[in-house]
């Protein structure tokens, strides 16, 4: 499906400066499997990940970098392994994850072809990020491959040895620690929402100056294929202001709208920094 898709953004190899008055930013995305996969089904969207890998390569393209914490490979292995339904046994899920992840990233790195760019897979646990020497590995890592313009660093829990994020929060909290680590700009969540959805449900909540206020507007619903509710985004959203990052939630169904959203505009919640 998406072979077929041709770009609009000139192929280039080099990423050139933002615009007069407009400095070059670090933005991580998280994409949360509800984003990757066909509503209603494990399928992977191939038509939505060209349109998410798109967004990405117009921020490569406007001169700033762009880290992705990636969900989805649970979802991605469940068809070959012969599930309709997401199972709950640990070990069957992990067994999902290590099918899944490298069709997730062929998806990837054929979508960034259109745009002359290339897939860096970093398979993380939470322990890495612990423990200093681990860190610091991880830490250089990354700074290479930014520099490097024309490839895109794209993180996942290494799921076949670890459960933290396969059992909770759908990579919400990885994209904080890697988002901390990487002394992000701006953290992108991107889910099947617009935003906050306040407790009258009318609308969402366009700016959060202080977690406080909305202490109580998580719900508790989660999709059939992800692990990830509201309240697991607002505790990743918490721990990344509280580190100084502006975070955003917005609806990863929208990212024609990602340049908008890094540049103050566009549709979502708006967490502003401590």
């Amino acid at each position: 499906m998406m072979s077929a898709m041709k770009s609009t953004i000139p192929h280039e190899n080099k990423s050139p400066a933002p615009p007069p008055g407009r400095r070059k930013k670090r933005i991580v995305l998280k994409f949360g499997t509800g984003i990757l996969t066909e509503q209603g089904s494990p399928t992977l969207d191939g038509a939505q990940i060209w349109k998410l890998l798109r967004g990405v390569a117009e921020i490569q393209r406007a001169g700033h970098e762009v880290i992705v914490v990636t969900s989805g490979a649970v979802a991605a292995g469940l068809n070959v392994m012969g599930f309709s339904q997401r199972p709950t046994e640990l070990a069957v899920l992990q067994a999902c994850a290590a099918v899944g992840q490298s069709r997730l990233m062929h998806f990837y790195e054929q979508a960034l072809r259109e745009w002359n760019l290339h897939v860096a897979q970093m398979l993380v646990t939470h322990e890495d990020f612990s423990i200093d020497q681990r860190r610091s590995h991880i830490d250089n890592t990354l700074r290479q491959l930014l520099a490097a313009v024309s490839v895109i660093p794209f993180f996942n829990e290494n799921d076949s040895v670890a459960i933290e994020e396969i059992r909770f929060g759908d990579n919400d909290a990885l994209s904080a620690q890697v988002a901390i680590l990487a002394k992000a700009d701006l953290l992108i969540l991107l889910t099947s929402a617009d935003g906050l959805i306040p407790p009258s449900g009318e609308g969402i909540v366009a700016v959060v100056k202080s977690m406080d206020e909305v202490a109580g507007f998580a719900r508790k619903e989660k999709g059939a294929f992800s692990v990830g509710g509201m309240a697991d985004k607002l505790v990743a959203v918490q721990r990344a202001v509280e580190a100084g990052i502006e975070t955003i939630i917005a609806n990863g169904r929208k990212p024609e709208q990602l340049l908008e959203l890094i540049n103050g505009q566009g549709t979502g919640t708006r967490f502003l920094p401590a």
